[in-house]
């Protein structure tokens, strides 16, 4: 008998948890971003490759990964701190919604909660390797 209610306590224990942990934060959509012209006719001069992925793949792990998560739906362990919920990155609406030249400027530009990264990374082809690494996670 104690077996069983000691199971069925951590049972219940492993569920709470799970259900607290699944529940959405409180954090709101960020609103359209203002993106100047120049940007959203910006074309990506950089094709995808396997080195040009692992390069923006290794530069999104370092400045990015902490809000957006590994597979860049908004779930990386900063992202709870957020007010607003950093995106996901993988959805097919966000791939095709944006340009590569916007996904530049909302990247490095930044605006409230997401930082300016233009003194942090300051390599053109490391930038749009992130890009690139971008459009790699859509579902």
């Amino acid at each position: 008998m104690k077996i069983t209610t000691l199971t069925l306590f951590i049972f219940a224990t492993g569920m709470f948890i799970l259900f607290v942990a699944a529940v959405p934060q409180d954090q709101k959509k960020g609103g359209p971003w203002n993106i100047p012209a120049e940007y959203k006719s910006k074309a990506n001069p950089y094709k995808s490759d396997a080195s040009l992925l692992k390069l923006g793949k290794n530069a999104y792990s370092k400045h990015c990964r902490s809000c957006h998560g590994n597979t860049g739906i908004g779930d990386g362990p900063m992202a709870k701190n957020l007010k607003t919920h950093p995106g996901d990155f993988s959805d097919a609406e966000f791939q095709k919604n944006h340009t590569d030249g916007e996904l530049f400027y909302m990247s490095y530009i930044g605006r409230d909660e997401m930082p300016n990264f233009e003194k942090k990374i300051t390599d053109e082809e490391e930038r749009w390797a992130v890009i690139n690494y971008l459009r790699s996670l859509k579902k």
